[in-house]
């Protein structure tokens, strides 16, 4: 059912980009004035979401709007949850086509959410974020996240994660393998492990985004963080050196056996499963992942074995071992035309509370004036993976499911899957890719 709404929401974003496009090329932009003025009238805002229902974010800005709302009598937060995200895009790109977007609503920084802001489709989150006076307590990575392009900030964040390789250390030792000191050391340790009879990386599957993170993380080592820029509008193929890089690596981990055997098939929690009961050696997750590895919830039996460590770096690498993929997950953004006196005093006053709620839950806040609470049944790892953001360099991998135009995200997904299994070789896998941003590329990045 996944793969049906992905393969809609794609063709539906497709359609509507070249709408968006087309109604977007002229006119002036109505998301410029950020300091709207007026009496304050109470009314129910909504705000579009793609985020878990019982999830922090959710049940925080609840108890905030509820909070607004003793002061504001009238005023009401409609929280339109799906959290499912291909359903989600779909519903969201077909109410910006139709211009019914509500007055929040959230979305990656993608191409099609870009030609919403020069559509003047949402406020500008810097000058906003600037104008309530909270912009320099946000992190700078967390911001760049959430930047288009040209450095332009149109989507506000409400989370910080670092995404580690955690690793059995038990599984490793038994196998003989150590830590590995550069990412092309990994597809000989995966054979190590399975030697030795152990699954060297739990890896979801189904929902494909998992495995696209390894695709990106050979450009990012060898050539930054500009690859990606580049590749998604034609002007680099993965015929480049750095492309066949990436092509042959992914090839070679998936004919070390490095990911279970049917990974295609299992989906988020059969993976975090495989890891948690000791099946697996590794698993690549992000520190939203910290209550289920860090805490007395870890089984007994592995809890102990538990460590991780980030991105390794290679001999020649153009990014530091500090910089990594750092996300501040889906931003939230604000609807310029229903920006109004009433939502400009509302996101005043959740932005000035939220941090300190966010950081209670044991999560790192997307701002630095806050300390992260650790829960009272938390392991020491859960400290050390928190702290580790305090050394974090300035160059962000950025997943590729946010950066590429939708149709040749979809078909890099299918190809990956493809190219792990062994069904296409290294050559097949480049020729589809580079013809499928050759044709899909122009309709997005003019």
């Amino acid at each position: 059912m996944k793969k049906l709404l992905r393969t809609a929401a794609v063709a539906a974003a497709a359609a509507l980009a070249l709408a968006l496009a087309a109604c977007g090329s002229g006119g002036g932009n109505p998301a410029a004035n950020v300091s709207p003025t007026g009496e304050i009238k109470p009314r129910q805002i909504s705000w579009l979401l793609s985020r878990p229902a019982d999830g922090a974010v959710i049940n925080i800005m609840k108890k905030v709007a509820d909070e607004y709302a003793q002061t504001h009598p009238g005023f009401s937060l409609n929280l339109i949850t799906t959290p499912d995200r291909p359903s989600y895009i779909q519903k969201y790109e077909t109410l910006a086509a139709a211009n019914k977007l509500p007055e929040l609503f959230d979305t990656d920084a993608t191409p099609f959410a870009q030609q919403l802001a020069k559509k003047g489709t949402m406020v500008d989150a810097e000058k906003l974020l600037k104008d309530l006076g909270v912009y320099d307590t946000y992190r700078t990575n967390a911001l760049n996240y959430q930047r288009f392009d040209d450095g332009s900030l149109y989507m506000i964040p409400f989370q910080f994660e670092l995404e580690y390789f955690w690793y059995n250390k038990a599984l490793f030792q038994q196998a003989g393998v150590s830590v590995p000191k550069s990412i092309d050391d990994i597809p000989a340790m995966c054979t190590a492990l399975r030697k030795a009879g152990i699954t060297p990386l739990a890896l979801d599957g189904q929902d494909q985004w998992p495995l696209e993170r390894y695709v990106s993380y050979q450009p990012f080592r060898d050539a930054g963080p500009d690859f990606v820029q580049k590749l998604k509008k034609g002007d680099a193929k993965f015929s480049d050196s750095t492309g066949q890089k990436t092509v042959n690596w992914i090839s070679q981990l998936g004919g070390a056996g490095c990911f279970q055997d049917g990974f295609s098939s299992q989906g988020y929690s059969d993976a975090q499963n495989l890891f948690t009961s000791g099946k697996a050696a590794m698993y690549n997750i992000g520190t939203w992942e910290l209550p289920s590895l860090a805490t007395d919830k870890l089984n007994p039996a592995v809890r102990s074995d538990v460590d991780y460590f980030t991105l390794p770096a290679t001999p020649s690498s153009a990014t530091a071992a500090n910089e990594y993929v750092a996300t501040s997950g889906i931003g939230m953004a604000v609807n310029s035309k229903t920006f109004d006196p009433l939502v400009s005093d509302f996101l005043k006053f959740a932005l000035a509370k939220y941090p300190s709620e966010y950081a209670a839950t044991g999560a790192l806040s997307p701002t630095t004036n806050v300390q992260t609470t650790i829960p009272a049944n938390a392991t020491p790892l859960y400290k050390k993976a928190i702290d580790q953001a305090k050394d974090l360099g300035t160059k962000l991998a950025m997943p590729w499911d946010t950066q590429l135009d939708p149709t040749t995200n979809s078909r890099l997904q299918q190809e990956l899957v493809l190219l792990a299994q062994g069904n296409i070789k290294p050559a097949e896998f480049t020729k589809t890719m580079d013809d499928t941003i050759a044709q899909n590329a122009p309709k997005f990045f003019k």
